[in-house]
Order: structure tokens, then C-alpha cells, then sequence
């Protein structure tokens, strides 16, 4: 197996799936003596571990990254389009989600509190089981409270008011967006003192082990959520334990973050272990996960180009056309262009070993159209993405955006200058200009959109972009939002609240009190 994370995902608790934070009398089902159940698993250490390996598993299914997440987070940005055929897709595009089909953003709600509801599981059981190694005990927790952390963090974040289960009880109220921002803190908090900054070097049944969460995927999380609660004091300082914790560094090829060839690279600070050779070749949808799933992506053939998969995604053309903005110091393109959009380049691109040009000779249409490369299996390996099985990780969070993030938080909190240096690292590994030279003595304001500028040719399709826009209050700005409609024509769409998706409509019947939010 690729990895060792995956070895127990699919231990008892993964019958007991939680849909919603309430579920109906009817579920309550007596417990079989003879099937292994909550209250006969947690004895040892293994146990343990295994517990904490399947509240990862949720990571894995299409509710979160196999597919839904990443295209929820996309699908809204102007760095994004979607002409899918299917509606669902189609319309989180477009602020119109229907509140009557909860696919894709109610899937990913489900999974969530699946997750919540596995990290709850090993939060209240694994204090009670004795260990030999309190390190291990402490590790196991922090991963845990990260987990918790992790999954509220996009519930808050893309559906705003929601419930907060902190145990393993069957009905919890909603909650404020303030209150569950507030939660999300405190678990990343937690997980950053309990967690090692390196599973390298330690002792235990987890040793060595890629793919768990550490004390920089904490601390670089905790930073995010304070920086989406406009906390830039505390924000500024959490980055900084990560640039200092000494253990990241930008690797030198762009592209080596979004293919199988350097995983877990140093640049990593946490990401979503897929491989095609772990487990079976059934695709994991959701639910109660089966011996037959494997531990594969659906995102690259969700996103594929014309011919190689469903194209559901494309890059927008304002992305490309930024990428011509400014140019390297020795006078080529961005770099970033050409790793993360298949166009018909002059002097040719290939894809899947195809060359562009003369791939898509007969269809006028697709030969000037541009389409996603980012994630792709395109550098001939395979020869398309029908078998929908990627084994590509998804990187959730790089050194770059805590960079980026750092210099923001800079900017925000009177160190305008200070943000030049943190700004140009990014810059360097892509061979642009000393920005200190081409833009020197800046404003706030002025760093302000430089800074989104950056971020926008650093994060393209992976997930940041509509985030930013929401977080910096472009959707409340005339001008902005009027320059992002001229961007992307699906912010034409948009109405105040529809930022959040709908609370999906199971949770509204299964949890009395809650209510829907504003515009649906």
C-alpha cells in the first residue's frame, strides 16, 4: 500500500455515518451482541489509531475530495468556469443552487459531519484506553482535534450557520458562523500542542508515517482562521511559528505540487493521500465505506480536457489573459501558465501524449479553447481519465499561501514593506522581477491588490480564489463585484447570501430550529 494511513479506514464505526447532527427514532437500532461496536472497540493503542485512520477516511469520498469539496470551492472564482451538463454542477457555479437537490454541496455536508462525527468518536474513547507511549496518545488526540477542525472549518466556511457537535450525542443545535469560527480555533489550537512537527525521528505504531497531520498543517490552519475572522494580530503571529518551525521551503518546480512525481513534498504543509494501488477499484461515493473502495480521485476527470474526461471544469479565460500581465526576468511567460492550462501554445503543448494543435485539428471550438492541467494524469502516463481513478494527492494547504498569507497579514497590520520580501519569495521560484524594483514604496491599498494578484497566479484551481473574494468583501463592493462580472459573466448571478450554500434540506427536517440561509 502507498501508505499506512490507509490500512484501517474502514474499521466499525464507519457503519454509524452520521448525515445530519440529528437523526430520527427509527434509526436507534439495537445493538447485535455478536458485531463489535463502538462500545467493545476502544481497548489499545491500535485501536486507537486505527479509530483516528477512518476519521481521515473522509477525507476520501466524493462528498470531500474525491470531488464535491473541490468543486464548491472552485466552481464560484473567476479563475473557473463550468459548462457542465449537469445541472447540479452547473448552477454552484452560478449562485443557484437548488435547495430542492441537495447534490454535490449536500453530499459534502454529509461527509463533513461524518468526519466530525468519526474525530468526536476518538476524542471521547481514546482518553479512557491506557497506553504505554503518552506521545502516541497525544499525537492520536491532536490528529483528532485537526480532523474536527478541519471538517468545521469548510462547514462554517461554505454553509455559515451551522451545528457544532463537539461528542458523540445525536442532536446539536445551530450555531452562529461567530461561534463556529470560534470552535474551528479552538480545535486547531488543541491540535498544534498536541501535534509533532515531524512523524520522522519519533517512536510508535505511527512512525515515519506521510500523510498525517502535523503541528504546521495546525498552526497553518489556525493562521487561515483567523485570517478569515479578520484577527490579522493573531493571524501574523501563527504564521510566523510556521516560517519559523524551519521544516518548509518552496520546491523548485511548480508543477511537481500537482502530480504524483513529489508528494509530500517540502512545500506540503497537509494533503489528502490518494493512490491507485491502495485498496480495491470501486469508487468511493459515500456512505459506510466497503472492502471493495479504492483510494482514488475523481478531480481529474471531473476537470479533465475535452476527450479526456468530462470537462466540467475549465480555467477562465481572465486567468490566462492575467498570466500575460508580466513576464519573467528573462522575458519568457509565467511559468505557472503552462502547469496549471492546456492551450494551443505556440510551438506546441502536449497532453496525455497527444500535441495539442494536432489533437484538436477538427474541432475549431476546443482548439481555441483553454483547458485545466493542474491535477491532471496528462504527461503520457495514461492516455486519458476515464477509468476515474487519479492517485494524485490533493494538496490542501502549501508554503506558498503561508507566505502569501504572511505578507497579508503584514500589510493589514501597518508592515507594508515588510510584506515586499515574504511576496517575492513566491515570485522567485517563477523567475518574475524584484517587486521592490517594479513597484516600490506602495500603499496599503495598493499592496492590498497586489497581494491579490499574487494569490490569484499562485493558487489557481485549487481551491482559494472564491474564499479570497468573500473574505476581502469584493461581493459587497460595487466596483469589485462590477469588475469581477466583466471577469467571469457567472457573477452575473449572484445575489447577497448566496456566497453560502444552502443548508441542505435533510438537515432542515431532521434538525428543528434550523433555519435556511438568506436568499434561498
Amino acid at each position: 500500500m502507498k501508505y499506512k494511513i490507509f490500512n484501517y479506514i474502514t474499521v466499525f464505526f464507519s457503519v454509524t455515518v452520521l448525515t445530519t447532527s440529528c437523526v430520527d427514532n427509527e434509526d436507534l437500532l439495537q445493538v447485535d451482541p455478536n458485531v463489535e461496536t463502538a462500545g467493545s472497540f476502544w481497548k489499545t493503542d491500535q485501536d486507537a489509531i486505527e479509530g483516528v485512520n477512518a476519521a481521515y477516511g473522509s477525507l476520501l469520498t466524493d462528498g470531500t475530495y474525491m470531488r464535491s469539496t473541490p468543486l464548491l470551492l472552485d466552481a464560484r472564482a473567476d479563475d473557473a468556469r463550468t459548462n457542465s451538463p449537469w445541472g447540479s454542477m452547473y448552477n454552484a457555479g452560478r449562485f443557484n443552487s437548488n435547495v430542492a437537490d441537495a447534490s454535490i454541496y449536500g453530499w459534502a455536508y454529509e461527509t463533513y459531519y461524518q468526519g466530525i462525527y468519526r474525530a468526536n468518536q476518538v476524542l471521547t474513547n481514546v482518553p479512557g484506553i491506557e497506553f504505554k507511549d503518552a506521545a502516541l496518545k497525544n499525537r492520536i488526540l491532536g490528529q483528532a482535534y485537526f480532523l474536527r477542525g478541519l471538517y468545521l472549518f469548510h462547514a462554517v466556511n461554505m454553509f455559515k450557520n451551522v451545528p457544532l457537535p463537539i461528542d458523540v450525542a445525536v442532536y446539536h443545535p445551530q450555531k452562529t458562523q461567530a461561534e463556529g469560527w470560534a470552535q474551528v480555533i479552538a480545535d486547531f489550537k488543541t491540535a498544534a500542542e498536541l501535534l509533532p512537527v515531524s512523524y520522522d525521528g519519533i517512536s510508535g505504531i505511527d512512525a515515519g508515517q506521510k500523510g498525517r497531520a502535523t503541528k504546521g498543517a495546525a498552526l497553518g490552519y489556525l493562521g487561515k482562521a483567523y485570517l478569515f475572522t479578520k484577527d490579522f494580530g493573531n493571524a501574523k503571529t501563527t504564521f510566523k511559528q510556521v516560517i519559523d518551525l524551519g521544516v518548509y521551503s518552496l520546491v523548485s518546480n511548480y508543477r511537481d505540487n500537482f502530480t504524483t512525481a513529489n508528494e509530500n513534498n517540502s512545500e506540503s504543509l497537509f494533503e489528502v493521500q490518494f493512490s491507485r494501488s491502495a485498496g480495491g477499484v470501486d469508487l468511493g461515493w459515500g456512505g459506510a465505506p466497503a472492502s471493495g473502495w479504492g483510494k482514488t480521485s475523481a478531480r481529474a476527470i471531473t476537470y479533465a480536457p475535452r476527450a479526456f474526461g468530462w470537462t466540467d471544469v475549465q480555467p477562465s479565460w481572465a486567468l490566462f489573459n492575467e498570466f500575460h500581465d508580466e513576464k519573467t526576468k528573462t522575458g519568457d511567460l509565467d511559468p505557472r501558465l503552462d502547469a496549471t492550462i492546456f492551450y494551443n501554445k505556440p510551438g506546441g503543448m502536449k497532453l496525455y501524449g497527444k500535441d495539442f494543435a494536432t489533437f484538436y485539428a477538427s474541432s475549431p471550438a476546443d482548439l481555441n479553447d483553454i483547458f485545466c492541467r493542474k491535477y491532471q494524469n496528462s504527461d503520457g502516463e495514461f492516455a486519458d481519465e476515464y477509468d476515474w481513478r487519479s492517485g494524485i494527492n490533493e494538496r490542501l494547504l502549501r508554503y506558498a499561501d503561508i507566505l502569501l498569507m504572511y505578507a497579508e497579514t503584514l500589510n493589514e497590520t501597518g508592515d507594508t514593506p515588510g510584506a515586499y520580501d515574504y511576496i517575492q519569495m513566491v515570485r522567485n521560484r517563477v523567475g518574475l522581477p524584484d517587486l521592490a524594483t517594479t513597484k516600490p514604496r506602495m500603499s496599503q491599498d495598493q499592496m492590498r491588490e497586489q497581494i491579490g494578484h499574487e494569490r490569484f497566479l499562485e493558487f489557481p484551481l485549487e481551491g482559494h480564489r472564491f474564499d479570497d473574494i468573500r473574505r476581502w468583501g469584493w461581493l459587497e463592493n460595487t466596483t469589485k463585484l462590477a469588475w469581477l462580472k466583466s471577469r467571469d459573466a457567472e457573477f452575473n448571478s449572484y445575489t447577497a447570501g448566496r456566497e453560502y450554500y444552502p443548508i441542505p434540506q435533510l438537515e432542515m427536517d431532521n434538525n428543528p430550529g434550523t433555519k435556511q440561509n438568506d436568499s434561498y
